[in-house]
């Protein structure tokens, strides 16, 4: 299975070692495209390519190929929500994880939209436990 992990760069990279975790636990699935997300090197600057441009292509291919997408969601993005958008827009199967207790406030883009899964998690043993339901199904 090949898995899209979304996460927030250029957002904020408060949640990276969090991402890093939940890689770490997708590639029990199979290949996570986007294992930089969760690198801790990965500065907000979004410096993961030599351009917009090319990281705008290759995260879309890589999209494109996914099997399924997971998503963290807490940290608003845009680029997570362009990927999320453009997942549901190709029929793909999408797991947002959110974690409420953080403060934070959730898109109604993605709290409302009925052809994702949304998952309200409070710590990295219920993000695991969704991620397996979710694609164990």
């Amino acid at each position: 299975m090949k898995i899209y992990f979304a996460g927030s760069i250029r957002g904020g990279r408060e949640d990276a070692a969090l991402y890093q975790q939940i890689i770490e636990y997708l590639n029990t699935f199979g290949v996570v495209l986007t294992e930089h997300i969760g690198d801790p090197q990965l500065t907000d600057l979004g410096d993961d390519g030599p351009t917009d441009r090319f990281i705008h292509d290759r995260d879309l291919e890589w999209l494109q190929s996914a099997d399924v997408v997971v998503a963290e969601v807490t940290t608003v993005s845009m680029g997570v929500g362009y990927e999320i958008g453009r997942a549901v827009e190709s029929g793909k199967k999408v797991l947002c994880l959110f974690r409420p207790d953080s403060g934070k406030n959730l898109s109604a883009m993605i709290a409302g939209c009925p052809d994702l899964e949304l998952v309200k998690y409070r710590n990295l043993d219920e993000a695991k436990t969704a991620i397996n339901e979710s694609l164990k199904n």
